[in-house]
């Protein structure tokens, strides 16, 4: 497996993640936001499609222009229910155009927002690690809401306390 085949299982595992958060969000929630200058549930949740679809987009183009063209389908949805869907739908859009790169493509370096970035650095940095701070903002969010956050490295409470009181019975 090349570096280009581990960077897309990893994003892939960290997709399914951010998938199972964002389908456990409180449905009334979409408007919450404990810090009245940030951003809500539901526009925090969407930063995570944002995420991937802008970060692919500019490597695609080889272009990370503020106000360049925008990516398809980056129209945040106004629901909860719609959040879980639309980021796979950005997500699918995503990984279609990474899985264009080669894995010389990986040392390539584009013009980025703050100066010029290889290729594996916007990968590795601006997509994996971006959406796992985030996605650990919305996990707090979602406890904050009156949610529950499932599992994502491990067995959140509730699902290690399932287990140990099965472990009890056995």
């Amino acid at each position: 497996m090349n570096e280009l085949e581990r960077f897309l299982a990893s994003w892939e595992r960290e997709a399914e993640s951010t998938v199972k958060l964002l389908k456990a969000l409180p449905a009334t929630q979409y408007d919450f936001r404990p810090d009245a200058n940030g951003r809500s549930l539901g526009e925090l949740a969407w930063h995570l499609a944002e995420g991937d679809a802008y970060m692919s987009f500019g490597v695609e183009r080889g272009d990370f222009t503020m106000g360049a063209a925008k990516p398809p389908n980056i129209e945040r949805p106004r629901t909860i229910e719609g959040l879980a869907p639309g980021y796979e739908l950005v997500h699918r859009d995503a990984v279609a155009r990474i899985r264009k790169l080669t894995p010389a493509d990986l040392d390539r370096t584009v013009p980025f927002f703050i100066g010029q970035r290889t290729i594996r650095d916007i990968l590795w940095e601006y997509i994996i690690s971006h959406g796992v701070h985030h996605r650990g903002q919305l996990s707090l969010m979602c406890r904050l809401a009156g949610g529950v956050t499932p599992g994502m490295y491990g067995p959140n409470r509730e699902e290690m306390a399932a287990m140990r009181a099965t472990a009890g019975r056995a």
